[in-house]
């Protein structure tokens, strides 16, 4: 009788019927598009990749030049984004908690 800390060992090696076999890795998804500013809407954009920690306005909001429109953590570092112009706010493309990219679309401004 061998050792209990041995055990036997197969005496041959079967190939893994096909049912069994693992599948191929998923393909990725496909990234979503990009949010589209409505025409004539002047577009907010990200100027550095970070996340977003506040939104501070929402669609239909009448906002002034210089308004305070979202918090952009980047770096460790709270930026302010603020409206570039006076106007009514078309869009809002992000929310808190997002993770964007240099150039992402934040919000539309018509």
């Amino acid at each position: 009788m061998p050792p209990a800390h041995r055990l036997p060992l197969p005496l041959r090696l079967l190939p893994q019927p096909p049912h069994l076999l693992p599948l191929p890795p998923a393909a990725a998804p496909a990234p979503a598009a990009p949010a589209a500013a409505p025409a004539g809407a002047t577009k907010v954009n990200a100027p550095m990749p970070g996340n977003i920690l506040d939104v501070k306005v929402k669609e239909g909001d009448q906002v002034k030049e210089n308004d305070l429109l979202l918090i952009l953590e980047a770096m460790k570092m709270e930026n302010e984004i603020f409206a570039p112009v006076s106007g009514t706010v078309v869009g809002v493309h992000v929310k808190k908690g997002d993770t964007v990219n240099s150039n992402d679309l934040l919000i539309s401004i018509g």
